[in-house]
């Protein structure tokens, strides 16, 4: 892998393409499978949402208690997975299997899941609870009655946290150091958000009216079943593509693959997470992370109550997400292309990672400052730009959420996965996987225990969201501290160009070693 401290290109390519000739070959590759992988959680994204956002008797409510009691168990079960597997097999048998497991499940909702969801979804028994149970239950209820589309959401956000986060991410940092990635990352977002682009695009095309005849009486399933068809065939591309670098391009001297460098330590899923707690450098990157995904889970908790409001029908709702997206693929790139790359190379990374709380935060105020006065003084601003109060708030909404994921996607991926580069192997491992496929979960579950208890008093999204403005504040002033002191222990080993491991990392010696 290079390590180029003076690339030498000039003014411009430097800002806009900043890789060597001889780097083509490696980079190329990672920046197709990167963008086939995108391209499945943006259709996904939208997919899951429409499905059970304006699913029978469901709604936005149903979302906080999917994400607590249905993704944060399946996160630490497929953590567990994962560390299993690694103990056992190397990164790219796992990627292979943990792969396997999601397009099979896909392939089964296609064919089994969706096909015959009302023999297998409950309704009976959901209807005889709403009877008994008291309306801040209906969001858990809904998730009882169409548990194959809970189930759909579940698979869908993991996909993103597993195949995305982990095991790619975890391959780009062990081929990449610092200095390419300081050259690398901010391409690959651009990739992502032309990816991003397409999908939002191939969403509106499959919900278009010309689809509509030949989906029948049910116009959204055949919009689904095309879509996740979609996924499948992506993911399969992707997986070929990691399969001919591992063939072709690190065939002599795969980094982070030769298991005869280094002994492997075997660690389960506690001694995981014993890791992650005993290093004061993994819990920052940990704590950016669960701030991260707390603020954006309960700010598109608002807007998504909002969108189902406004389009009740999946396939519009489906269709609108991907409007959205396609404007969230413009603006990253745009972001990606000529800011976020420049940003953290001449201004470091400190600069970088503070920019997504900052834009979350001022985003937020204006979105939750209209919804909670849209009923008094606010009113005339819908009237002004000639739409519906509500219309006007799902475009705000629409707007904070634009904004929050152009920075997901170039700053905070950029400066996230740049930061557990100086740590050593193991705890780059270990570590990523603890925080990445648990530690984002426990973000958007802790997140949506809050909303929960809001909605078993409150028994409305609307009635909650004045309570959800004020806790974001508190994560946004956290998140900020940590981003400065990150910062500071990231810029020093950078300079010294050490491993961070016996001063900041569990100490390996505690592991079980095997040669």
């Amino acid at each position: 892998m290079s390590d180029v401290t003076s690339p030498g290109f000039g003014r411009f390519r430097s800002l806009v393409w900043p890789i060597h000739r001889t780097e083509l070959r490696k980079f190329i590759p990672m920046l197709l499978m990167y963008a086939l992988i995108v391209f499945n959680y943006s259709l996904l994204k939208a997919a899951k949402d429409a499905l059970v956002v304006t699913a029978p008797s469901s709604g936005a409510e149903a979302i906080p208690f999917i994400k607590f009691w249905a993704i944060l168990p399946m996160a630490v079960f497929f953590t567990f997975i994962f560390t299993r597997l690694s103990n056992h097999f190397n990164r790219e048998k796992v990627f292979y299997m943990m792969m396997a497991i999601f397009l099979g499940f896909f392939f089964l909702f296609v064919t089994v899941l969706y096909p015959f969801k009302e023999y297998l979804h409950p309704n009976g028994a959901a209807d005889w609870l709403q009877q008994y149970l008291p309306t801040g239950f209906k969001g858990l209820i809904s998730v009882f009655r169409n548990w194959t589309f809970t189930l759909f959401y579940v698979m869908s956000e993991l996909w993103g946290t597993t195949i995305m986060t982990v095991l790619f991410w975890g391959f780009a940092n062990e081929v990449s150091s610092i200095n390419d990635a300081k050259r690398f990352y901010a391409i690959l977002g651009i990739g992502a958000n032309l990816a991003t682009i397409l999908a939002g695009k191939v969403s509106v095309m499959l919900s278009g009216e010309s689809l509509y005849k030949m989906g029948g009486q049910d116009r959204w399933g055949h919009c689904l079943v095309m879509l996740t068809l979609l996924v499948i065939v992506a993911g399969i591309t992707s997986t070929l593509i990691y399969y001919w670098m591992n063939r072709r391009v690190f065939k002599n001297c795969p980094p982070g693959f030769n298991e005869s460098k280094k002994s492997k330590i075997k660690m389960g899923i506690r001694e995981n997470f014993a890791y992650l707690a005993q290093s004061k450098y993994l819990m920052r990157i940990a704590f950016i992370v669960l701030a991260f995904n707390i603020a954006l889970n309960m700010i598109e908790i608002v807007w998504k109550d909002q969108v189902r409001m406004l389009y009740p029908d999946p396939v519009l709702f489906n269709a609108y997400m991907g409007k959205v997206m396609m404007v969230i693929g413009v603006a990253s790139t745009l972001v990606g292309l000529f800011v976020c790359g420049a940003v953290i190379r001449r201004k470091g990374w400190t600069l970088g990672a503070i920019i997504t709380p900052l834009i979350l935060f001022i985003t937020g105020i204006l979105f939750f400052s209209y919804i909670m006065l849209r009923d008094t003084q606010l009113s005339f601003l819908a009237t002004a730009v000639g739409i519906s109060p509500l219309a006007l708030g799902a475009l705000l909404g629409s707007t904070q959420n634009i904004c929050s994921r152009a920075c997901k996607f170039t700053f905070f991926d950029a400066t996230k996965e740049m930061a557990f580069i100086p740590l050593s192997e193991e705890c780059k491992l270990k570590g990523k996987a603890a925080i990445d496929g648990v530690g984002s979960r426990l973000g958007k579950s802790g997140g949506s225990v809050i909303h929960q208890g809001l909605l078993l008093i409150f028994g409305s999204v609307s009635m909650s969201t004045p309570y959800v403005g004020v806790f974001l504040f508190i994560v946004f002033v956290g998140w900020m501290f940590s981003v400065k002191s990150l910062g500071r222990k990231f810029e020093a080993a950078s300079e010294r160009g050490e491993a961070i491991e016996e001063e900041e990392a569990l100490p390996l010696q505690e592991a079980t070693v095997t040669p």
